[in-house]
């Protein structure tokens, strides 16, 4: 049969979704220029299609533009279309960055974390998902028997990751049915949100290849455990000098350090609504279920908000260094990776700028609700000024109109809808 290669080109919108338009692989020269055409109320559409509120109107024009150091090319070898996508940037059609890019927005908490302390976060995601392509069983739990029963979809995935130029790390069964967990290795900021997007983009596509699904929503099925976006990051200095760790301080933590996880402390009722941004991600952030509920920093407990972790081996202290971080655990899948990651680097800079102190006394709970955090969000004039005007109305009324468009669903009913989606 005859064919011809496509090339797609995307942004990870609001909704955490990947969207673009595609186009003939042989026009990709000029496109690396152009890109592709798109509307201020794409932004708006929501992770069930429908735009239900828009600022933009049916006015405006912008291009998404084709980063050349984010494709992605991966030949599965079994006659399906190649999968072939860049990542790209939501531009002005002058080339100007738009102010709704959400790739440019990381840039720009990445320039605000640099000016505050000449500081750098180095990231990776762990991604917890079901995959359809095995049956549930009692004892599944990081056992062989369900690494096993995944038969060839691990290998394949893996393979499709290196192929699109990420570095797996871990791959493994988690602890509900059907769920596994996959960990790339660390890199700085924005590719590290990229390659949190192709993760998720390659797991889909390896399931999709082999007849079934990977199903990133945050809480599938009410009656079991969700699935998170863990974010793991350290800082650096600008010569790409560990700066985390400081043995003798609180919780070993540089004086840096400290100020940049206290503002993340600081801000979290606001940007829970940016990192947790689903009515559904909710019922993922409840007790018993190895998520966090408050809000609060510890030495390496899974139910924290912010979790010092382990370090593995240290030989020597300049090992423990390199391998000393903390785990953002606040997050999962129905947020835009690069969303997610500039609200977390954007309170920490102000944590920085502010010399905030890490808090004391008993922690405040997290927002239990959507329309709690969006409350907090709005209300926060700071968070304000990190969007700009025009992308935090944006976000906010896309954000409330989502959660007012589901508030009559079910527990039941509401995690089948993400689930189909996510």
């Amino acid at each position: 049969m005859i064919r011809e290669e496509l090339v797609f080109v995307a942004t990870c919108d609001i909704s955490g979704l990947v969207r673009g338009k595609g186009f003939p692989a042989r026009e990709l020269p000029a496109r690396l220029n152009k890109g592709v055409g798109w509307t201020g109320s794409n932004l708006m559409m929501s992770p069930f299609g429908p735009i239900w509120d828009t600022p933009f109107g049916t006015a405006g024009d912008f291009m998404i533009v084709p980063d050349p150091a984010v494709e992605v090319r991966v030949d599965f070898g079994d006659g399906s279309a190649i999968e072939h996508f860049f990542l790209g940037d939501i531009r002005n059609t002058d080339g100007s960055a738009w102010e709704c890019c959400p790739r440019e927005f990381l840039r720009r908490a990445v320039r605000q974390l640099d000016e505050a302390a000449g500081l750098r976060l180095v990231a990776a995601f762990e991604q917890e998902f079901l995959y359809t392509g095995i049956s549930g069983r009692p004892g599944d739990a990081y056992a062989l028997g369900a690494f096993r029963r995944q038969d060839s979809f691990g290998e394949t995935f893996t393979a499709a990751l290196r192929a699109a130029g990420v570095v797996p790390d871990t791959f493994l069964a988690e602890y509900g049915p059907r769920q596994f967990e996959v960990t790339v290795m660390p890199q700085p900021a924005l590719t590290a949100a990229d390659h949190a997007v192709i993760t998720r983009e390659m797991a889909r596509a390896a399931a999709h290849r082999l007849g079934h699904r990977a199903i990133f929503s945050p809480k599938p099925d009410p009656e079991l455990v969700g699935n998170g976006v863990h974010i793991h990051m350290s800082l650096v200095d600008r010569a790409g000098v560990p700066v985390t760790h400081a043995p003798g301080e609180p919780m070993e933590l540089s004086r840096p350090a400290q100020h940049f996880l206290a503002g993340v402390l600081h801000h979290m009722p606001a940007i829970c609504a940016i990192t947790a941004p689903s009515p559904v991600s909710y019922h993922r952030l409840v007790p018993n279920a190895w998520a966090p509920t408050v809000i609060d920093l510890v030495r390496q407990d899974r139910g924290a908000c912010l979790r010092i972790c382990p370090t593995f081996a240290a030989a020597t202290p300049a090992e423990l260094t390199r391998q000393f971080h903390v785990e953002f655990r606040s997050s999962d899948a129905a947020a835009s990776p690069y969303l997610a990651l500039s609200a977390v680097i954007f309170a920490g800079a102000d944590g920085i700028r502010r010399g905030l102190p890490l808090p004391t006394g008993t922690p405040p709970e997290l927002p239990h609700s959507l329309p709690e955090a969006l409350d907090r969000l709005a209300a926060s004039e700071t968070v304000a000024q990190w969007f700009g005007l025009t992308h935090f109305d944006a976000y906010v009324r896309f954000k409330r109109v989502e959660a007012e468009k589901l508030a009559g669903l079910s527990p039941a009913e509401l995690c089948a809808r993400y689930a189909e989606v996510y």
